[in-house]
């Protein structure tokens, strides 16, 4: 069964002019490796206070990148958990329990308690054009999560999710788009009169 093409109707031109490729249907673990993520022994002092950013769910979601956490551990307690070290500009932290979706890109490298299955971004995906999905990539593991106390899902569940992926070079055109509209969104409400009312 071969993939499935499709693409929008409107699309970015290549240097000649020409429609890229159509888009092609694919699994995220075919495009990005998804690590889940863990909390050192609170009892354990020397795991904590580190120079590691080590993010909760609570952190992530109401910004479009993750720039440092509430909370530090260090080298030591990063060992000794089953918490990951996450690469920059590559990972988009995304959230897999109780609240499922919730997502930023990664701006230095950091790790994430067990409420995480990040998105780390392989060759050839571009990473902000894969964060441009995250509201279809969130309504799809809602779908998929199960769990009677909270919601949550599975690594594996979120490797089977699906996007339509364009060529790289149009990735990184939609991405650079779509980054410099949120940008121009981020700087309006910066300096809207009505800010500080809200």
């Amino acid at each position: 069964m071969g993939k499935k093409e499709k693409a929008p109707c409107l699309r970015f031109k290549d240097t000649n002019g020409k429609d890229y490729p159509a888009w092609e249907q694919r699994k995220l673990k075919d495009i990005a490796e998804i690590v889940g993520g863990g909390t050192p022994s609170t009892s354990v002092p020397t795991y904590w206070n580190g120079s590691i950013d080590w993010y909760s769910p609570t952190e992530v979601g109401k910004d479009n990148f993750a720039r440092g956490s509430k909370r530090k551990i260090s080298k030591e307690g990063l060992k000794n958990s089953s918490a990951k070290l996450l690469p920059p500009h590559k990972t988009i932290l995304f959230t897999s329990r109780a609240t499922i979706g919730e997502a930023a890109i990664l701006e230095r490298e950091g790790a994430t308690n067990q409420g995480f299955q990040s998105i780390v971004t392989k060759e050839g995906t571009d990473v902000y054009f894969l964060y441009s999905y995250k509201n279809h990539l969130k309504k799809q593991a809602l779908i998929k999560a199960s769990g009677s106390t909270f919601l949550e899902i599975s690594k594996k569940a979120i490797e089977e999710l699906q996007v339509q992926l364009p060529s790289f070079e149009e990735q990184t055109k939609i991405g650079s788009f779509f980054r410099f509209i949120d940008q121009a969104i981020t700087l309006h409400q910066r300096n809207s009169p009505y800010q500080n009312q809200l």
